[in-house]
Parts: C-alpha cells; sequence; structure tokens
C-alpha cells in the first residue's frame, strides 16, 4: 500500500510537471497536480479508486485540464519512435485501435526508459471485458444475446491479435509482452480508458481524466436542462482545440468529499460489460431485449434496439405498438394504426392481449434460463464466500452444477472442497468474472419479473 501511495503521488508530481492541472489558473510551481478542486479517493462501493471533490464545486465549472502534450496518442507515439513508425508503415490496413494497442505495448517494453513510465504504471494490471472471459463465464451469462455478444467480443480480440503479430514481431516485443493475453491488456485499455479526439478514432488517453468514475446520463435531460449557463456545452469532457487542452466540467453542484463522476455516453448493463468490464447496481438504461415473432417485423417500422423492456419492468413504445397493432385483426389493421403508433390503447380487449403475449415472452425468456433469480441471489453469495466454500447439499442441481463446471474449467479438483481452498490470481480473477456474469443475469432477469 505505501509503495502504491509512492507510486501515485510521484505520477501527480509527473503530471504536474506536464501542465495537468485541476485549477482555472496555470501553477507551475505545484508539486501535484491536483488538491485545489479534486483529490484522489477510494469509493469500495462506486468505482473503486476515482476523485472526490477538495471543495464545493458549481455546475459548469472547470474541473481539469490536460494538455494535448500530455495525452497518449498514436501519433505522439509514432513520431517519436522511429522503429515504430517504420514497422507500423510496413502494415498500411491495421485498424486505429489496434495501432494505439500496438504502441502502447511498444511503450510498455521499454520500460523505465519511457516518457509515459509513471502513466504506464497507474494502469491497471488486468481487465474484465467481455473479450477477457473464458467459455465458462460466457455460458454462465445464460440470455442468447450476451453469450454472442461475448463470443463475438472474445473473437474479435483473437483476430485483432494474429493481424498485428507481424508488427509486434518486428518491434522485438519482450515475449510476455507478446502473448494474447498482453494484447487482451492493451485492447482493453484503449477500450475502457481511451477519450474522444476529433483527429484519430482510437481516441486518446488521459492521464488523470481517466481517474473519473462512470455515471449514467440522468433520466428526463432535456436539451435545455443538458446546456450550462455558463458552458454551453452537453458533455462533460472534451478536447477544446482554443486551449489545445482536454478540458473536464462539472455537470452537477459537488460538495466537498462526493465523488466526481463522468457521464460519457448512455450504455446498457452488457455494454458497460463489453467496453468497459464493470456494472451498474442501478443502471437506468438498462433493458431487456424482446424478441418478435417473424409476422410482426412487416409492422415493426424501428429498429429491434427498440423493442424491449426497460429497467422498471415497463415494455418500450415501440414494443407496445407493434404488438397492439399485431394482435388487432388484420381486416381492422389500416383503421386503427394511427391509434396504435401514437401510444395509445386501442381498446381493453386488445391490451389485454398485448399484455399476456409479452408475459408470455417474459416467462419464455425467464425458463431459458438454467437459473431463477433466487437462485442467482444464492450463487452471488457462495461466489463471495468461495474460498470457505466446503459444499453445500441442499443445492439445486443447476447451482451444483455450475460450480462443478468451474472448478473443472479452473482444473480445481472437487475433492479439495472439504478444505479451505487456496486459488492462484488467475482462478481469482475466473472467479471475478464468474461473479460479473452471475451479476449481469440476475439484474437482466429483474426488470423481466415485474
Amino acid at each position: 500500500m505505501e509503495e502504491d501511495e509512492a507510486n501515485l503521488q510521484s505520477f501527480l508530481r509527473w503530471a504536474a510537471a506536464r501542465g495537468i492541472s485541476d485549477s482555472p489558473f496555470s501553477d507551475c510551481s505545484s508539486s501535484s497536480c491536483l488538491g485545489r478542486t479534486l483529490s484522489v479517493s477510494h469509493f469500495p462501493d462506486a468505482g473503486g479508486r476515482g476523485l472526490a471533490a477538495a471543495r464545493g464545486i458549481r455546475k459548469g465549472e472547470l474541473i481539469l485540464r490536460v494538455p494535448k502534450a500530455a495525452l497518449v496518442t498514436s501519433d505522439c507515439l509514432i513520431s517519436s519512435d522511429q522503429k515504430l513508425s517504420a514497422a507500423l508503415g510496413k502494415y498500411p490496413l491495421l485498424s486505429s485501435t489496434q495501432i494505439l494497442s500496438i504502441a502502447l505495448l511498444n511503450e510498455v517494453n521499454k520500460g523505465r526508459s519511457s516518457w509515459w513510465y509513471p502513466y504506464l504504471k497507474q494502469l491497471p494490471q488486468s481487465y474484465d471485458l467481455l473479450a477477457s472471459f473464458g467459455q465458462f463465464e460466457i455460458e454462465a451469462l445464460q440470455i442468447d444475446d450476451a453469450i454472442w455478444t461475448a463470443e463475438k467480443a472474445v473473437h474479435k480480440g483473437k483476430m485483432e491479435w494474429e493481424e498485428a503479430t507481424p508488427v509486434r514481431c518486428e518491434l522485438n516485443l519482450r515475449s510476455q509482452l507478446m502473448t494474447f493475453n498482453a494484447w487482451l491488456w492493451a485492447s482493453a485499455t484503449i477500450s475502457s480508458r481511451t477519450m474522444h479526439i476529433p483527429w484519430d478514432t482510437a481516441g486518446c488517453l488521459c492521464p488523470v481524466g481517466d481517474f473519473f468514475n462512470y455515471a449514467p446520463p440522468e433520466e428526463g435531460n432535456s436539451i435545455d436542462e443538458l446546456l450550462d449557463a455558463n458552458t454551453d456545452r452537453l458533455t462533460d469532457a472534451g478536447f477544446d482545440e482554443g486551449v489545445a487542452s482536454y478540458c473536464f466540467y462539472a455537470k452537477r453542484n459537488y460538495g466537498k468529499g462526493d465523488q466526481v463522476l463522468l457521464s460519457y455516453g448512455t450504455y446498457t448493463n452488457l455494454e458497460l460489460l463489453e467496453h468497459y468490464g464493470f456494472l451498474l447496481q442501478e443502471n437506468p438504461n438498462d433493458k431487456a431485449f424482446i424478441s418478435l415473432e417473424p409476422e410482426m417485423h412487416s409492422l415493426c417500422s424501428w429498429p429491434k434496439e427498440s423493442i424491449y423492456i426497460s429497467e422498471d419492468g415497463k415494455p418500450s413504445f415501440a414494443l407496445l405498438s407493434t404488438v397492439r397493432l399485431w394482435a388487432t385483426p388484420m381486416s381492422k389493421r389500416r383503421s386503427v394504426k394511427h391509434i396504435a403508433f401514437s401510444g395509445h390503447r386501442i381498446s381493453a380487449e386488445n391490451e389485454a392481449a398485448v399484455m399476456e403475449w409479452i408475459a408470455d415472452k417474459c416467462r419464455a425468456l425467464l425458463s431459458s434460463c438454467s437459473s431463477t433469480i433466487d437462485e442467482d441471489v444464492l450463487m452471488l453469495h457462495i461466489i463471495d464466500k468461495f474460498q470457505d466454500y466446503t459444499g453445500e447439499p441442499e443445492l439445486s442441481p443447476a447451482l451444483c452444477d455450475e460450480i462443478r463446471a468451474f472448478l473443472e474449467s479452473n482444473h480445481v479438483p472437487c475433492r479439495e472442497l472439504s478444505t479451505k481452498l487456496h486459488f492462484s490470481l488467475k482462478t481469482r480473477r475466473a472467479i471475478y468474472r464468474w461473479k460479473l456474469a452471475v451479476q449481469w443475469r440476475h439484474r437482466k432477469k429483474k426488470p423481466i419479473l415485474l
């Protein structure tokens, strides 16, 4: 812990020397880039390490500036390394994110000689994005949409790693940086920590700026509410060409000690897991997508992403409108189409049929899962205490099978359950990904039961 704190303070001094500051005024004499507006703090139940308000902060205030020269971009890494530039020049078909991932691994390979070394030491050593899920964790998601998304993420990661292999070989990276796990780390860093810049679709890594934890956009925000009187900005952060810096603004008032959060888009929990490697306990943007009957598609003018049940258990406008029209006899659909698409009930009888169809779909979705929502709660309790787990004969067959499958996939003999288990770091990471999968499926089932 003392070493971590020393590394953090060294990094904050490094950041201050490069012009990063939480003060609206330049203060090159400071030994830390934080302390006037923000401070590093730990929030165990809200994202872990994050940034707290060091004083009262008003909505619209500039709270952090990161100069362009302090941003980690493909351009800056390539322009300062002729070997990297020459190697990448031979492979022009690589994507922008592959290029930044390669450049990041190349920088890590330099060790202490890297100009970015203090920042690189602050990056997480591992991530839990869907691309890092093994087959067991993928199947633990249970719901087809999530399983397909996870399998696609894993396949994409392997394909991009293979495509980038020739470049990494030319760079003579250390053997541990040539592995698929190292590639997953680099690509996860890019996916979960980069911020938008107008000149590179891969984005940039933003030292200190990536300490902010995420908050979903507030519900009901209109354009008028989002436009701040002082800043005329619709976003929490962005690159400001006028000052050649990435600038962060408070989107609401904060009291001293409050965690200052950054909203970087509207995501479902599955999307958060795919791109960032975490879930929200309460996510107003989460959805349970509902598949339509084949004959319904001709009646639906909305994309399939609009056909869902929301976090509060309410069917979406598109789902209700489509099913209301479908539940109407064909001979009457033309005359009531305007009613259905205006969001109004067609009749009490029609509405009852609509609700029954949606309920049947929800029941079918739940029955396709191998565990119930109550069993998921129990499984989460077991996972939290898994190191002390010695077997519970009263568990349902589904949970017993899942525990056995986890042990087998991680090469832990079942006979060891009679004693306290001792897991390797690799197995502890697998346990955490298993927990994420169970948390996701549990939260996915909740609105369907409402």
